[in-house]
C-alpha cells in the first residue's frame, strides 16, 4: 500500500498516427516536463492512442453490415456498419434499445457499443470508429519493454478506457491492459479490526488507479492522454487486467 499518490498529468503528446512509437513518444514528452520516472511508477495511457498507434482505425464504408446488423441499427437507431463492428468485436448482444447497445466485448468486458469510439479521431476522409486494442495486456506489456528499454527503469503500465457502470451515471475510468502492476489486492482469509474474517474483500487496485488518472485525462478536448502515478514500492508481478474480469459462472445476471 502506498503511504501516499501523487499523479502527474503529462502534456505534450502529438496527435498519435498509426505506427508511432508511443514508448518513445511519452518518455520524450515527460522529458520535456522533468518528470523523471523512478521504479514503482505507475504510466497510465488512454486506450484511445493505444488503439491509434495499433492501426485499430476503420473507416466505415469498408465495413458491409450484415442482416442482423441493419436490424440491430434499426432497433438502436444506430449506423448498421457501426453495428457491424460492434458485433464483430463482441460474443454476445446483452441489451438493447433506442441509443444504446451493452454487449460482452471478446476480452470479457461488458460495455456499450464494445468499447468503439468515433470521439477525437479525424473523419475528414469519411466517417471512422475506433476499436479498442485487440490485447490490451500485450500493449501494455511491450509499453512497459520499450519505457525500460529507453530510460534503464522498470515501471508499470495501465491502459485505461472510461466504461459505464450499471445502476450508476456516468463514466468511470477503468484498466483494460497491465503489465508489472498489482491489479487486484486479496483480503480474503485475513481479518478486520476485531478478528472478524474477510470472506469477500478483493480490492481492485488497477480500476481504482485508472480512475484516478482518468479524471486529470478528461474526456473531451483536453489532450492529456498520460498520466503518472508515484508512490509505490517497485513490483515484479506478472498480473494483467484480464485477471479483473469476473468469470462467466460468477455473473447473477445473466
Amino acid at each position: 500500500m502506498a503511504a501516499a499518490l501523487h499523479l502527474v498529468p503529462v502534456p505534450g503528446l502529438p496527435m498519435i498516427k498509426e505506427g508511432d512509437d508511443l514508448g518513445t513518444l511519452a518518455v520524450t514528452a515527460m522529458d520535456r516536463v522533468g518528470l523523471k520516472l523512478e521504479s514503482g511508477d505507475l504510466v497510465c495511457i488512454a486506450q484511445k492512442i493505444v488503439s491509434k498507434a495499433e492501426g485499430r482505425q476503420v473507416a466505415l464504408d469498408e465495413v458491409i453490415p450484415s442482416a442482423q446488423a441493419i436490424s440491430l441499427g434499426a432497433e438502436t437507431d444506430k449506423d448498421p456498419r457501426l453495428v457491424q463492428l460492434i458485433l464483430d468485436e463482441s460474443t454476445e448482444v446483452l441489451r438493447q434499445r433506442p441509443g444504446i447497445l451493452i454487449v460482452r466485448h471478446r476480452l470479457g468486458l461488458v460495455c456499450a457499443n464494445a468499447g468503439i469510439d468515433q470521439s477525437n479521431i479525424d473523419h475528414g476522409g469519411g466517417e471512422q470508429a475506433l476499436l479498442l486494442p485487440a490485447d490490451p495486456d500485450r500493449s501494455a506489456a511491450a509499453l512497459r519493454n520499450r519505457m525500460a528499454e529507453l530510460t534503464g527503469v522498470n515501471v508499470g503500465v495501465l491502459i485505461t478506457d472510461s466504461h459505464n457502470r450499471p445502476w450508476r451515471l456516468g463514466t468511470v475510468g477503468v484498466a483494460i491492459g497491465a503489465a508489472g502492476v498489482e491489479v487486484l489486492d486479496d483480503h480474503r482469509g485475513g481479518a478486520d479490526l476485531f478478528g472478524r474474517e474477510l470472506k469477500v474483500t478483493l480490492i481492485n487496485r488497477a480500476d481504482a488507479i485508472a480512475a484516478a488518472a482518468t479524471l486529470l485525462m478528461g474526456e473531451t478536448t483536453e489532450r492529456i492522454p498520460l498520466v503518472v502515478a508515484k508512490g509505490f514500492a517497485p513490483q515484479t508481478c506478472a498480473d494483467t487486467a484480464s485477471e479483473i474480469v469476473r468469470p462467466l459462472d460468477e455473473d447473477l445476471f445473466r
